[in-house]
């Protein structure tokens, strides 16, 4: 599978008896969604927030407790586990002939959805 971090524009809708990804806009083409492959959810890597290595000492000069986090609270329980995407992998083609799978990447923080992956 090909990565890609390419922005688009997506319509969501029923395929076959699930809501998801109908169709999206990818470099000036229009895909319509044949099928919904798979679904699932990815956080933010929380273990590299500030709180997590302020936990395990992994601050500066590696001593337990060395305080790696800025102080201010945001570590552990503040935006970093809000950090989530939504993946689909879909079949899509333009037309009645070829197409393709991509994985369709739903950002949560800023409402943005990116094509991250394509095999044709």
């Amino acid at each position: 599978m090909r990565r890609y971090d390419d922005p688009v524009e997506v319509r969501r809708g029923m395929v076959g008896q699930q809501e998801g990804p109908e169709q999206f806009l990818w470099r000036g083409r229009l895909w319509k969604v044949r099928d919904l492959l798979a679904h699932w959810v990815e956080t933010g890597p929380w273990w590299a927030s500030a709180g997590a290595l302020a936990t395990v000492g992994s601050g500066a000069g590696g001593e337990v407790g060395s305080g790696a986090g800025s102080g201010d609270g945001s570590g552990i329980g503040g935006g970093d586990l809000l950090d989530e995407r939504e993946l689909w992998r879909v079949e899509a083609g333009t037309g009645p002939g070829g197409g393709g799978v991509f994985d369709l990447s739903f950002s949560w923080t800023d409402g943005s959805w990116q094509l991250v992956g394509c095999q044709d």
